[in-house]
């Protein structure tokens, strides 16, 4: 794995300041969790270059990522709902795979073109998913046209990739890059490698016969919405520009538990985004050479980008829209008085001050 240079990772400063405040964060912790249950499983339909599928993904429950261990990234909960002991066994693995086939035959009227894996980490670490049960995996879905499955650049290599790609899938591994900043990424993310380790991912599955699709992170922690916005834009640009990298996925960032994004929350040192941030980075970058989707989880809510309480379902509806059409007009058919305080919000934000508004 990657390591962070000696500058960033002296004693008690930089990640590894942050990855202590994690530790502890993380600690409070006392949940468990059934190995041979799946962490959630869900239908949907998502845009890809080869058009719009219906899609079944999974978040396999495995021991957790390696990097959330040491610490990890300053908004991620996930491994907060991980399998205690760092290993989920192959045959575990696989019965929350059928429990996630059982979800889809009760579901939906035909097998979904699209199947998305995830896991609290990277599912091409062979830490949380063994060799046999990626394989195993492969074959499993040998019958649908498409996969994705997400990792951190470190283990985006050939062999990995290829079971799938071998039993005849379209693949994408998807990389939660959270940004194309470098500074922003290590800071505000708290996350260890840089944009090249990136590029040279996108290659390595270029070579591999497989696409990229890059998660990026709309609002970390200690940005303002107006630095937050300009970040995106920039960051949908630059992974446009790489070679292998067909889709952008931007999450927005939201309150998950066990996190020092919640303890800025609750402290009021954090605001998740607004929808009208989200909107317009979209509409900004609808005419790159890449598809750009987003899918705002807990909109409306406090802890999940928001904007006034009226017009969330709106903006969301708008956002799913884009998603699916790529057509940056449906923002306009969207509007809300509470657009002039997140303008004002955008203008009058400062890093030491901030946030504006809850």
């Amino acid at each position: 794995m990657s390591k962070p240079s000696p500058d960033v990772y002296e004693q008690e400063k930089g990640m590894d300041a942050h990855n202590a405040v994690m530790r502890e964060v993380r600690s409070r912790n006392d949940s468990t969790y059934d190995p041979r249950e799946p962490t959630r499983v869900w239908l949907d339909e998502d845009n890809t270059p080869d058009g719009v599928y219906q899609s079944l993904t999974i978040i396999l429950n495995t021991g957790g990522c390696r990097w959330a261990r040491a610490g990890g990234c300053t908004m991620c909960g996930y491994v907060a709902e991980s399998v205690e002991g760092g290993q989920v066994a192959h045959e575990d693995l696989m019965a929350q795979i059928e429990h996630c086939l059982d979800h889809e035959e009760e579901n939906a009227d035909e097998k979904s073109g699209l199947i998305k894996i995830y896991t609290s980490g990277s599912f091409l670490d062979e830490r949380e998913v063994p060799a046999e049960t990626r394989q195993a995996i492969a074959d499993t879905f040998a019958d649908r046209e498409r996969i994705v499955v997400e990792s951190l650049p470190d283990f985006v290599e050939d062999e990995r990739v290829s079971d799938f790609v071998d039993a005849g899938l379209e693949t994408d591994v998807a990389v939660g890059l959270e940004t194309a900043t470098d500074r922003v990424r290590h800071d505000c993310v708290n996350k260890y490698f840089d944009f090249a380790d990136f590029e040279d991912a996108c290659e390595a599955a270029r070579e591999a016969g497989a696409g990229i699709k890059a998660y990026l992170l709309m609002k970390p922690p200690f940005l303002t919405e107006s630095e937050a916005v300009e970040d995106m834009k920039s960051s949908v640009r630059r992974c446009g520009a790489v070679d292998g990298c067909h889709t952008v996925s931007m999450n927005p960032c939201n309150v998950q538990r066990y996190t020092m994004v919640e303890e800025l929350y609750h402290d009021g040192g954090y605001r998740p985004p607004w929808l009208w941030s989200v909107a317009d980075v979209l509409e900004s970058t609808a005419d790159e050479d890449v598809i750009v989707v987003s899918d705002p989880v807990g909109h409306g809510s406090d802890r999940g980008p928001h904007n006034c309480g009226e017009c969330d379902d709106r903006v969301q509806r708008a956002i799913k829209d884009f998603d699916l059409r790529q057509d940056p007009s449906v923002f306009e058919q969207v509007s809300c008085e509470c657009e002039a305080t997140y303008e004002a919000a955008l203008a009058r934000e400062h890093s030491y001050a901030m946030p504006l508004t809850r």
